[in-house]
């Protein structure tokens, strides 16, 4: 004889709510709030073993799943369930509550299944034929209809009851609302994320105007003084007209470098081609490089002899030292020292570039590495700069898993730092060979 059930205590009903407030009030994202509300739910209850909720995609007309408790939830997350499928896709449906009180009524709803769907239950739910008994909800606000909650009890028929069915639509009441605030929640992130992104382009576009307006400007002034008919220069000053113009046209390929750079990393494109490094060599490389476009600033080296071989992307590197070192030499006096040096630590290297220049204030030293943000310069003059290089330096440098961060005092220059992983023992000896 099946035995009966009493009513849930007062005690208890009370205790539920308070559960799901909990994850109401501490939990925003659905991904994290679903799968909390079904355990705390079933936690509470003492006659649940076992549930599912499961949110409706209008895009597919299907019903999935958002969480589940004590069956396989790897397995049952490939549900697809159609209105008026399973018990709840019955009451998904209909828009009314159902009590299956019996292993028989639980068996019956199971005959709508589709022969996919009733393999993902067979695997979900190993040891378990079909629950004793069930009680299904509909999850809807005043909008739309959201999904069902599903509860079971795999230990006795006649487990669930009419005053928990009536309970359970108030607790669904709650737990549709709070899937409908997500959702909101969710949407209105997108829209505040369109509408950052808009800035964003935006402001990128009225930074490129400016930054290009000073370049632009010199090349066409030196261009047209060159090809004035009624003036004549000596061949020194054409010479120093033309090291203008090709000064400026590098300052013009390097902000269109750095936005195509900007839009390769921010789209998920770049690759990285990581091989073994020598990277005092490297560093020797870029150095020579900037220092002859940048007499006027000491640039210096200092590695240890046995510095040890890194696993990198040696063109990525590049442009991480030569931003880097960009922006050592637009930030420093006229003749500053650059130092760049590396030092070996556990497991990684670290490398920093260090200037003597006009430093960065304390409240821009966290910003330093956003996109379009420029530290303000005490120079008296304008520093051209798209604001990007720092930032694709730190996306190569993570991409890496290393770390890249910057200590600075004002008036006293700013060193900047990367680390990168030391090559295994094999690795080495093979790229030394």
């Amino acid at each position: 004889m099946t035995e009966t059930r009493q009513p849930n205590s007062h005690n208890q009903r009370l205790i539920t709510i308070i559960e799901i407030a909990k994850v109401l009030v501490t939990e925003q994202h659905p991904q994290s709030m679903l799968p909390q509300l079904m355990s705390r739910l079933i936690a509470a209850l003492e006659v649940a073993d076992a549930g599912l909720l499961l949110l409706y995609d209008a895009g597919e007309n299907r019903l999935k799943v958002g969480a589940a408790y004590g069956h396989d939830a790897t397995a049952l997350a490939r549900l697809r369930l159609a209105p008026g499928e399973w018990m709840s896709g019955q009451v998904f449906q209909t828009g009314q509550a159902e009590l299956y009180p019996t292993p028989e009524a639980a068996v019956q709803a199971m005959a709508s299944l589709s022969a996919p769907n009733r393999d993902i239950f067979a695997q979900a739910t190993v040891g378990v034929d079909h629950p004793m008994s069930a009680i299904c909800i509909p999850l809807s606000t005043s909008q739309a209809k959201v999904g069902v909650l599903v509860l079971e009890n795999l230990r006795q028929p006649g487990s669930f009851t009419q005053e928990d069915l009536t309970f359970l639509e108030y607790v669904a009441d709650l737990i549709g609302l709070a899937i409908e605030n997500a959702r909101l929640r969710e949407a209105l992130h997108a829209v505040q994320a369109q509408e950052e992104t808009n800035r964003l382009k935006a402001e990128l576009v009225s930074i490129l105007a400016h930054e290009m307006r000073t370049p632009l400007t010199s090349i066409k002034g030196y261009s047209t003084a060159l090809l004035m008919e009624d003036a004549s220069f000596p061949p020194e000053t054409q010479r120093e007209f033309l090291q203008f113009i090709d000064v400026e046209c590098d300052t013009l390929q390097d902000l269109i470098h750095n936005l195509l750079e900007s839009t390769i990393i921010d789209t998920g494109l770049m690759k990285l081609e990581i091989q073994p490094v020598l990277l005092p060599r490297l560093v020797k490389q870029v150095t020579d490089y900037m220092a002859r476009y940048n007499q006027s600033h000491h640039i210096l080296t200092d590695f240890p002899r046995d510095f040890p071989i890194v696993e990198a992307d040696p063109d990525r590197i590049v442009q991480v030292l030569r931003n880097l070192l960009d922006n050592a030499i637009k930030y420093s006096p006229s003749g500053g020292l650059v130092v760049v040096r590396g030092e070996v630590h556990r497991g990684e290297v670290v490398i920093s570039v260090a200037d003597e220049g006009i430093g960065i204030a304390p409240e821009d030293l966290n910003r330093l590495f956003e996109k379009f943000f420029r530290a303000k310069s005490s120079l008296g003059r304008h520093v051209i700069g798209s604001g990007l290089g720092l930032p694709i330096a730190r996306k190569i440098v993570e991409s890496h898993g290393g770390r890249i961060w910057a200590e600075s005092q004002l008036n006293q220059g700013t060193t900047l730092y990367f680390t990168l992983p030391i090559c295994s023992p094999d690795q080495e000896t093979a790229a030394q060979e």
